[in-house]
């Protein structure tokens, strides 16, 4: 028990320091994981006696997720200098909106509190915002460099894994897991972007109907808090009706956007998501949370993004192995963690 506590609190410190390069490797996978049984479609496809190519279809698909890549996160970083400008322009503003929102309980208290938010130190958190924007560019660089490599590596993959497994049959199991897990991380990452980009374009078209400013930037905000399950459509609904009221000053006008942007992700989270996802998230609520809560803490914001895809990854492995299926069936939602 003792070693086993001393190879976790190794691993922990591991994680956190290395969590930049560990946090573009985990991206690399998943963007690998999605394009690789596009490649090997591509490398099926017959035009007259010739056969595409699998070393032009990976450059072609190397190509487009860096392009892809780049181009997001140039939309991140002016999103974010956008949001910066704003922020800095609209902080007195904001900040006796919010306080004026304590106004029904006394003067003295509205002034109280007007005074508690005039003591965050904003411009530390904006400096804070705009140096992990500024990340974004380096790990964008570091994840095309891993899928590279993955790429480059792709065709030995299977004789490396036979070797290392020393029975075929044994290296069968093991791509068959490796299969299913990416089988069903895709199909929720698919599904799951789809339902976020609809998302995002409803408070889009909210925000703009409305007339209010940074329509985009919350729309983004909304399509990227959307990938956190459970508590990320609550905070960015909460965001899309403090945006409206900072911005409008109106309460009513608020408490409408944010019964709309409350409305829509209810209807797109409750009935749309659970349609088109399926079984492929078969994962416990108790479970989602606690990983949300140590990856988050671990790897910060990424690792609420990554939380899901671990945690199916972890279920299915558990899974194979006798000693651990007790952790698999605790992880999954009916405690049936073979069903797909």
């Amino acid at each position: 028990m003792l070693l086993g506590i001393i190879a976790f609190a190794l691993v922990l410190f591991l994680l956190v320091q290395a969590r930049f390069v560990l946090i573009s490797l985990a991206i690399a996978i998943i963007l690998f994981s999605l394009t690789s049984e596009a490649i090997a479609a591509i490398g099926r496809v017959r035009i007259g006696p010739l056969r595409v190519p699998s070393w032009l279809a990976s450059i072609v698909a190397l190509a487009l997720i860096a392009s892809g890549l780049l181009t997001a996160t140039a939309v991140l970083l002016a999103q974010a200098n956008e949001v910066v400008t704003m922020a800095v322009a609209y902080a007195g503003p904001a900040q006796r909106a919010l306080a004026s929102l304590f106004g029904w309980m006394g003067a003295d208290v509205e002034q109280a509190v007007l005074e508690s938010i005039q003591k965050i130190e904003i411009a530390g958190y904006l400096s804070t915002l705009a140096g992990q924007a500024s990340n974004l560019l380096s790990a964008a660089v570091l994840v095309i460099l891993f899928v590279g490599f993955l790429f480059a590596e792709r065709i030995w993959f299977p004789a490396k894994l036979e070797n290392l497994m020393g029975t075929p049959d044994s290296a069968r199991n093991v791509e068959r897991t490796v299969a299913r897990i990416m089988r069903r991380v895709n199909h929720y990452l698919l599904v799951k972007a789809a339902v976020s980009a609809v998302t995002g374009a409803a408070v889009w078209g909210v925000f703009t109907i409305g007339g209010y400013e940074l329509a985009l930037p919350v729309a983004v905000l909304t399509f990227a808090l959307n990938f956190i399950p459970s508590i990320g459509s609550i905070i960015a609904t909460v965001i899309a009706g403090l945006a409206a009221y900072i911005l409008s000053q109106d309460t009513a006008a608020a408490l409408t956007v944010f019964a709309v942007c409350g409305a829509l992700q209810f209807v797109i989270g409750n009935i749309i998501d659970p349609m088109l996802m399926g079984h492929a998230l078969r994962l416990s609520s108790f479970g989602i949370i606690i990983s949300l809560a140590f990856w988050g803490a671990v790897w910060g914001l990424p690792g609420m993004f990554l939380a899901v895809p671990i945690m199916v990854a972890l279920m299915i492995v558990c899974a194979q192995s006798q000693t651990l299926r007790p952790l698999a069936v605790i992880l999954s939602r009916e405690g049936r963690p073979d069903s797909e």
